[in-house]
């Protein structure tokens, strides 16, 4: 079976997580640390992912603000998702990621990872979630 990777993208930051090929568990699998402008090496390292792992599906979260409107950063989500589209031939899919980097950074401050450590995973926890949450949706 092929894998689902989930993106928490971020203007510095983009956190990767991907699924087990039965679709089951989401595990965090990388941080790609990125200006949030050279976004070339983003795509590559993304489409790089997708053919190692056999990526057949991408969950993007849409960072929306809080009341539901749309932030600067959604819309530059929903181009660089475009990218990815153009770069890998999967459309990303959106699932409304708000709050999940707070859920990530508790959960890593209630496990004792803080400071540069925690900067380092709290993205690919938050695209954990993301992906979890949509495996759990998804699954027969």
């Amino acid at each position: 079976m092929s894998r689902v990777m989930a993106i928490d993208f971020g203007m510095r930051r983009i956190g990767v997580a991907l699924s087990d090929p039965l679709r089951m568990v989401a595990s965090g699998y990388e941080t790609v640390n990125w200006n949030g402008v050279d976004h070339e090496y983003a795509l590559e390292r993304i489409s790089r992912i997708v053919k190692e792992k056999e990526v057949a599906e991408i969950v993007m979260g849409k960072p929306s603000r809080t009341d539901g409107t749309q932030s600067e950063t959604e819309e530059k989500a929903i181009r660089f998702s475009s990218m990815i589209e153009e770069k890998t031939g999967i459309k990303p899919v959106f699932r409304d990621e708000r709050f999940t980097t707070v859920i990530a950074s508790q959960f890593l401050r209630q496990t004792g990872v803080s400071g540069k450590n925690k900067k380092k995973v709290v993205d690919q926890v938050a695209a954990e979630i993301i992906l979890q949450e949509y495996l759990d949706m998804h699954r027969t």
